[in-house]
This record gives structure tokens, sequence and C-alpha cells, in this order.
């Protein structure tokens, strides 16, 4: 499969698109101004303790408070808050945890205020960024993610991914990850480390570890509430999460990314380095690839496929609902079941991709085309799960419903992408309603007497659209044309332009120069 990046940088932020096989199948946009990303380790101080929810507000410098829930304090909590006080008296122990003694575990079933107190300070991390009127999600857990390892601090086990299916490879990669692991150190190892040398592994652990380092130096000054440790921006983030053996190119069109980009892939993985490219050329660097095309088609209240068959998507704080819909997808030879597993199999694909693309989270509803036979229902369950295959966020299929229903649960991390591919309409104003053709052929005449008594024209060209060009010319002689020209004295040739706007017209002088007004 081929795969692209393409970087685009905006006043606003940056949008990253990932195109497989030269189709778009998912678009991030990153603002300059978020204040939570998803895995900032925040030096936080708790708000407030919520005794009915067993859960507390914490403070973290932002506009909105962070959540967190007794549950998401961690296992680890206790060696946490021993970490945090040493590093806060400046003790050298802290940054390796070489001496440090891994305190007993939190208790699952315990009360908040029993563990932490109304203007305590505590170390927590992003899981969620804020979404429509809730603030951040927090937890205590922290680990710091790297190209292909994570690290997780006061634990001494190591983790493969479940994606890696070769017993062989994950005993492998154990038994590297083991060498090299430090003292109290966990380590995840991620999809992406499959088959990589223990020298490629090590030094992402070395950076980790440096970053590790590096945040706890600052908490010997640092002042709650404040940001400790921030993920990389999120073009290097993107880089490092999305970018695999299969990856071609990586286009940018902005110096400063280009180069922050070639740069972290010299430190990773020098081969890889030239994949980076600069793009210079005059046209939008999303039009140029057909990203611009394919969002406005891609996005909106209606999806429609090439066979004709079309998706309402409807998105709302509770869940994303999507209705299936066969259009004029019918095949000649077919019968109405065959017909609707055609259609269901073309919408799961689909569908599978928007998800991809708008990033959407939580509950997804499908309501796909009824279908009576149940080895047709579990065709379009297996397809649906094979679709879903690349998509990196956690998520969970159920099969058809009675009702034809499909549900998902997708990882909810950050709010679904919106593209606004609607525009207010030019003639109305977004109000429904545009001024009738008497009132603009009235704001033409009004201009036409005072170009003849104040600035004393004699020769006018008016271009307007063809609807009011049509109206002034109609009834040669006795034509709204003939009778200005007799009553203003001048002469005024009136002209069309299919790409002038209903209400739009502009004067042009003897010497063809446009006379603003």
């Amino acid at each position: 499969m081929e795969k692209e990046l393409i970087i685009t940088s905006q006043d606003d932020g940056v949008q990253i698109a990932l195109l497989e096989d030269k189709r778009l199948v998912e678009l991030h946009k990153e603002k300059v101004s978020s204040q939570y990303v998803v895995g900032d380790i925040f030096f936080g101080k708790v708000k407030k303790i919520m005794q009915g929810l067993n859960a507390a507000f914490i403070d973290v410098g932002g506009d909105k408070e962070g959540f967190m829930h007794y549950l998401d304090l961690g296992l680890d909590y206790n060696s946490a808050a021993k970490y945090l006080r040493l590093a806060m008296n400046g003790d050298a122990d802290a940054a390796t945890l070489a001496n440090f003694k891994i305190e007993p575990i939190l208790e699952k079933v315990g009360n908040f205020a029993n563990v932490l107190k109304v203007g305590q300070p505590i170390l927590v991390q992003v899981t969620k960024e804020p979404i429509s009127t809730k603030g951040p999600k927090l937890t205590g857990d922290l680990s710091i993610a790297g190209r292909y390892l994570v690290l997780t601090p006061f634990s001494n086990k190591v983790s493969i991914s479940q994606k890696i299916k070769g017993s062989e490879e994950r005993n492998r990669l154990r038994r590297l990850v083991q060498s090299i692991r430090p003292q109290n150190f966990g380590i995840i190892v991620r999809t992406v480390a499959e088959g990589k040398s223990v020298a490629e592994l090590d030094t992402d652990l070395r950076q980790l570890m440096e970053n590790w380092q590096r945040m706890t130096e600052r908490l010997k000054h640092v002042n709650a509430p404040e940001r400790i440790y921030a993920e990389p921006g999120a073009t290097t983030a993107a880089v490092r999460d999305l970018l695999t053996d299969d990856f071609n190119v990586i286009h940018t069109d902005n110096p400063e990314i280009y180069n922050e980009l070639r740069q972290y892939l010299h430190g990773i993985d020098p081969e890889k380095e030239d994949l980076v490219k600069l793009y210079k050329m005059e046209t939008p660097i999303f039009e140029q690839f057909g990203i611009q095309r394919d969002i406005r088609r891609a996005f909106g209240r209606i999806v429609t496929i090439r066979s004709g068959v079309y998706l309402y998507v409807e998105h709302t704080e509770a869940m994303h609902v999507i209705d299936v819909n066969s259009g004029n997808h019918i095949k000649a030879g077919t019968g109405q079941e065959d017909t609707a597993l055609q259609v269901n199999i073309e919408s799961g694909i689909e569908i599978a991709r928007q998800m991809r693309l708008r990033d959407m989270g939580g509950i997804v509803i499908i309501d796909f085309i009824d279908m009576a036979k149940a080895e047709n229902r579990k065709k379009l369950f297996d397809v649906m799960t094979e679709a879903m295959k690349p998509d990196k966020a956690r998520h969970t299929i159920l099969p058809l419903s009675k009702f034809g229903l499909m549900q998902i649960t997708r990882q909810r991390v950050r709010p679904a992408v919106e593209v606004d591919v609607q525009e207010k309409c030019p003639f109305c104003d977004g109000t429904g309603t545009i001024k009738q053709s008497l009132v603009v052929v009235d704001e033409i005449e009004s201009n036409l007497q005072y170009l003849s008594s104040s600035q004393n024209e004699r020769r006018l060209t008016i271009i307007t659209h063809p609807y009011i060009h049509a109206y002034l010319r109609r009834g040669g002689l006795r034509s709204i044309r003939w009778q200005w020209m007799r009553k203003y004295r001048m002469w005024i040739d009136i002209k069309q332009s299919e790409r002038y706007g209903l209400l739009e017209f502009r004067y042009f002088n003897a010497s063809g120069d446009e006379i603003q007004l």
C-alpha cells in the first residue's frame, strides 16, 4: 500500500492529511493555541473533590479544569506521589529511579478523599482533550511515548503490542527490551517495533529517558499548575505515530516543518530523512494533491459513493448516526437481498474510512439496509471488521441487531474533525431572501444618475448577470436601457457575464477602466 503524508501550515495551526493509495483516509487539524494535547503531563493541583462521583477536578492551568476519577489515579499512584516529593526536593535518584523503592499499589476500591486533599499537588497526564463543555480527562498513570517504545515509570513490566502476532518475534522483542530496560521502568513495545534491532530500540529508549530526566529537573522549580512535559509538535507526533516502512513520501509547504521533520527522522532513522520534501509550487498543496476536493466530497451531511449509494451522517453530543441509502444502485438481474448486500458492503467500507477521516469517537450507530439472510448479515459484519483493521483507535464492533442496526464504539480522545463544506450564499448573505429585480434596477439607475450629473460620464458599459441583462434590454427601443440613454443623454452599453452573481453589476468608462463607486 502506498502511503503519503501531506502537511500544510495555516495561520490557526497545522493540517495533516494521510493518503493511502492516493485516497484521503485521515485528516488531523492541530491548532497553534491548543491548551491540552493528549500525552501532555501537568503538575496540577486538586481543585475540588466530588464525593458522590468519587472523582476530582484538577487545576492544570487552562480555561477548563481537568476531570479524574479515583480509578484513573492508577495502581502506581503511591509511587508517583513519592517520586513527586523526591523530585521537588532535588533528590538525584528521582531522575533515574535507580534506588527508588516501589510503593504498594493503590487499592482498586477506595475513596478519593482519603487519598488526596484539596490544594494538594499531583502529576497528571491528558488522556482525552476537551470536548464541547467538558474539560480534559486526566490520569495518574504516566507514560512517555516514543517511536518504538512507550516508557512507563514505577513498573518493571514489559508488554508487547497485541498486533504483533508471531510468538517468535514477540519473544525476541521481549528479550531485547528486558536487556536494555532501566530499573523501575516498564516498557510497552509498539507495533512498529516489529523486526527492529536492539540498537534502534536502545536509541529510542535513551531519548525517552532524556525526556523523563528533563521533566524531573523541571519539578525542582515549578509551581502548580503548569505543563512540565509536552508531546512533540503536531507534525512530529503524526510522523512518529503514522510512519511505517511502507511510507513513500512526506510533503510540506512550510520550511520550518520541513527542517523539523528532517531533523527528527535523522535522529531515529537517517535513511528516511529524504522522504521529506518541501513543496514550492504556487498552487496550494492540498489542491495540488486533490485533498481539498476529497474534503469537499467526504465531509458534510450527505456523503455520496461512486456507485450511487449515499450516506446521511449526523453528529450529536451523545453519538454519531449514519443512515445507508441505496440511491440509484440497482443492477439488472439481481434480487432485493443481493442488492441490499452489495449496497451494505460498499457503505461499510466507506463508513470505516469516514470514522478515521472524521475521527469519530464514542458511539456510532449505523442503519444498514435490512437483509433477511443470516449469512449475509454475518458477511457484512466480517467486511466491517476487516475494513476497521487499519484504524489505530481502539474500537468494538457489534453484529447487526434484528432492526438492521450496527453499533460501534470507537476510542474518543479529541473532538471529531468537522469541516464546513457549505458557503454563505453571496446573494442573500445567509438570510434566504434577496432583493427584488426592480430594486436592483433602481440601484443601477441611481448610480447612472450620479455618474452623469456629478462625474460627467457620457459613455458607459454596464456588465450584469444574464437575467438582469435580459430585463434591461427587453423591448428594443422601448427598453429600460433606451429610456436611460434618452433621460441621461449618455451612451449605455449593457453586457452580460455568467460569472456575475444575480445582484452583481459593474460600470466601465469609455477607456474600459472600471469605475469604483
